[in-house]
């Protein structure tokens, strides 16, 4: 038996999802443990192209499935994405979904909340994707938070939303948003109650006793260590924990038994939104790495930005995390390029730092340290095997090994699952 934490090294968008979906050819299970439906997934299958948010990526081979506690949960996302993955021919029962019965819902006066303050900030602006993730997060450690459990309980659910209500009609009317009655919520919760009960159970009890039975599991994060609330690139981060103990505290497996943690990392590097980006390359390079790369947000379709990748912050978030290996994604991207760039250190004031300082007020001033890496010029796309990748090709992957000390256990090679060369599998 092994277990499975798969994060993304970096600002999300990685590819998490094509390597989940690889993985979970040898997982019995898979769990989502962090997050809302503002990161997605796109998972290329037998040309069938599924776009996920909510569930887990191994639903799409059949895989038990779970939404852990730590997840936010919009129940009409959710109903929506099972209806649009069943008209692709995948039945969604209570067999092969749960979802943890404490997990915290985000109801319609979330997503206003989220976008109307965005629009009223003065100065720094988040970049948030208007879904209602942070205000339910908040209304979680605020203790006014409605879970999941309390639907099925019309007096539990009435007060628990005259409650909440208590503290957000205040903030609307300040922000010149009419004020919510608590029937209108009720209503619609009663509406779409019956459609979710079928999968609604206590999850960590499962978890458990697959666990004793020497099943594997997968854990699988959403976005990216460098957009961890404590950890990241604050104040332009997620609302949750994305690192890899989180996996523990949103499935409520509080000890996962003899995991491997693997980062998934893109060849190059990008983020969506605002916030601090050394290596961006706001030029022709940063244009052609998008346009190359679709650098297109699954969920928002927002541009992401685009810049060459940076070993200072992939050391930062394998030390975070306690990364075993990496899964080295998008390699082709860089198929054309004759230069390649690699950010290896910063330097501010005359001091060398091998981590990002917290300082936003520094980030604007730091010098990086680049080392140079001719590029290849032939098409990776679809490789297999590794000796048959190009021989710079192949010094980039060793130099990215020898400069961060960790092992790549994978290398995908395109959207397709089948394309990836395997160094080391993280369930052995």
């Amino acid at each position: 038996m092994s277990n499975v934490i798969v994060i993304g090294s970096q600002w999300g968008d990685e590819g998490k999802g094509k390597i989940v979906d690889w993985l979970s050819n040898k997982a019995d299970a898979v769990v989502r443990f962090q997050g809302g439906h503002n990161a997605g997934h796109t998972l290329v299958v037998n040309n069938k192209v599924y776009k996920l948010s909510l569930l887990p990526s191994g639903i799409v081979r059949g895989k038990k499935s779970y939404i852990g506690n730590g997840v936010v949960l919009d129940l009409w996302a959710l109903a929506n994405e099972i209806k649009s993955i069943e008209k692709k021919g995948i039945l969604i029962n209570s067999d092969l979904l749960s979802i943890s019965e404490t997990a915290t819902l985000i109801l319609p006066y979330h997503k206003e909340l989220d976008t109307a303050r965005e629009h009223k900030l003065q100065g720094v602006k988040i970049g948030t994707t208007g879904r209602g993730i942070g205000p339910a997060y908040e209304d979680r450690v605020g203790r006014r938070a409605i879970r999941l459990c309390d639907i099925f309980d019309k007096q539990v659910l009435k007060n628990k939303i005259e409650n909440a209500l208590f503290h957000h009609n205040p903030i609307r009317k300040g922000l010149g948003i009419e004020e919510i009655n608590s029937q209108t919520i009720i209503k619609q919760l009663n509406e779409i109650s019956s459609y979710i009960k079928p999968y609604v159970k206590n999850i960590w009890k499962d978890l458990l006793n697959l666990q004793e039975s020497n099943k594997n599991i997968l854990f699988e994060g959403a976005q990216g260590v460098l957009l961890d609330i404590d950890h990241g690139t604050y104040p332009f981060v997620t609302s949750s924990n994305t690192i890899s103990s989180q996996a523990n505290i949103g499935s409520g497996l509080g000890k996962i038994s003899n995991h491997y943690t693997l980062g998934i990392t893109k060849a190059y590097l990008t983020r969506v939104g605002e916030g601090p980006f050394p290596t961006e390359q706001d030029n022709e390079i940063g244009e052609k790495l998008g346009i190359i790369g679709n650098e297109f947000g699954t969920v928002t379709g927002r541009k992401r930005r685009c810049g060459w990748l940076d070993l200072v912050l992939l050391k930062q978030s394998a030390d975070l995390s306690g990364i075993n290996g990496l899964a080295l994604t998008k390699l082709d991207v860089l198929d054309s390029f004759e230069k390649i760039y690699v950010c290896i250190a910063y330097k501010y004031n005359g001091k060398t730092y091998d981590y990002l300082p917290p300082t936003l007020g520094i980030n604007d001033k730091i010098e990086k340290e680049y080392i140079e890496i001719d590029g290849w010029s032939q098409n990776t796309r679809g490789s297999k095997n590794f000796n048959d990748l190009p021989k710079n090709a192949k010094k980039y992957i060793n130099i990215l090994r020898e400069l961060t000390g960790i092992e790549i256990s994978l290398l995908s090679t395109s959207p397709e699952r089948e394309d990836t060369i395997l160094f080391k599998n993280p369930f052995i």
